[in-house]
C-alpha cells in the first residue's frame, strides 16, 4: 500500500459496501466502542509508518515531509505493478486490485493492493460480496519491497486491512499474506489475538499523534542511515533530551558571558607602555 490519497481504480473497488457492524465487537478491545466520522479517518499507511518509527510517521503525515531513495523508488515500482494489473477470475478464486477500505471503528482508510476472494461455504467463513454470486472468504495480500527480517510493521498494516474488511463485510478473516519483492515470495500472516490487539492499539496511538500534532523526538538506531528522511529527521541531533529551547538558552548564556567578559576587560585601567615615562 502506497499513498492512501489515490483513487481506487476499476469497478471492483466499489463492490464492497460498508457496514457499521464489526466482527471484533465483544473482543474487549479498547477501541471496540469507538466510532469515528468520515472526516476523522486517517491514512492506513500511517499505521505501518508508526510501527516502523513514530517520528517518521509524524514527519510524513503531520509535517508533509517526503524524500525518495532507492528503496522507496523500488517499492513504488512494485506497487504500480500490483495495481496496474486487471482483476481476475479463476473458478473458485477472484482477485480484486486497488480496493478501497475503511474502518469507522479504527478511524482508518486506505487502498489494499490485492484482495483475493476464495469461494467458501458459510460454515467455512464464506460471506456474500455485493455484486458477486456465492459466498467468499477475503484474503488480503500486501506487496512490499523489503526482505523478511523486519516485517512487523507490514504485518500490522496487513492486519489493519483485514480488520477493515471484517467491519465492511461482517466477516471473520483468519489470515493474509505479504508478497516480498526482494525474494519474490509470499509470507503468510495469521491474524491472531496478539496481532489484532497490537494493530488496534497502534490505530489508537496514530489517532492520538494526529490529535496532538507534535512530532516525537528521534530515536537514533542502525535503521536511521537507510531512511529516506534521514536529512530531514536529523536523528543524531533531534533525539530525546535534545531540546531546541535548551540549545538556544545555552547559546544566549554563552553570548551573555562573552559580553560580560568583554565589557569588564574594557573597564580595566590601561597599563603604561614600556619605555614611556610616567
Amino acid at each position: 500500500m502506497t499513498g492512501d490519497r489515490r483513487l481506487a481504480t476499476g469497478d471492483d473497488a466499489a463492490l464492497l459496501t460498508h457496514s457499521t457492524a464489526s466482527a471484533d465487537e465483544g473482543r474487549g478491545s479498547p477501541v471496540a466502542r469507538q466510532c469515528y466520522s468520515e472526516d476523522q479517518l486517517l491514512p492506513l499507511s500511517a499505521v505501518s509508518q508508526y510501527v516502523h518509527c513514530p517520528r517518521r510517521c509524524a514527519l510524513i503525515h503531520l509535517e508533509q515531509v517526503w524524500a525518495d531513495n532507492r528503496a522507496t523508488a523500488e517499492g513504488n515500482v512494485l506497487h504500480e505493478k500490483a495495481h496496474g494489473g486487471i482483476s481476475e477470475s479463476r473458478g473458485d478464486l477472484k482477485i480484486l486490485r486497488s480496493l478501497r477500505l475503511r474502518s469507522l471503528r479504527l478511524g482508518i482508510t486506505g487502498v489494499a493492493d490485492v484482495v483475493e476472494l476464495h469461494r467458501r461455504e458459510p460454515a467455512e467463513g464464506g460471506v456474500r460480496i455485493p455484486g458477486i454470486s456465492g459466498t467468499w472468504l477475503p484474503f488480503p495480500v500486501e506487496y512490499k519491497r523489503g526482505a523478511s527480517k523486519d516485517i512487523r510493521c507490514y504485518e500490522v498494516q496487513l492486519c489493519a486491512q483485514a480488520l477493515c474488511l471484517e467491519e465492511m463485510l461482517c466477516a471473520n478473516i483468519p489470515d493474509g499474506a505479504l508478497f516480498l519483492g526482494q525474494k519474490q515470495s509470499r509470507v503468510g500472516v495469521v491474524f491472531d489475538d496478539t496481532l489484532r490487539a497490537e494493530t488496534e492499539a497502534v490505530c489508537l496511538a496514530v489517532q492520538q499523534l494526529f490529535a496532538e500534532g507534535v512530532t516525537p523526538p528521534a530515536d537514533y538506531n542502525k535503521r536511521c542511515s537507510s531512511c529516506s528522511l534521514f536529512e530531514s529527521c536529523l536523528p543524531r541531533s533531534a533525539g530525546a533530551g535534545k531540546s531546541a529551547r535548551r540549545w538556544l538558552d545555552r547559546q544566549i548564556e554563552g553570548l551573555c558571558a562573552t559580553n560580560e567578559y568583554t565589557s569588564g576587560a574594557m573597564l580595566q585601567p590601561l597599563s603604561p607602555a614600556k619605555g614611556i615615562a610616567k
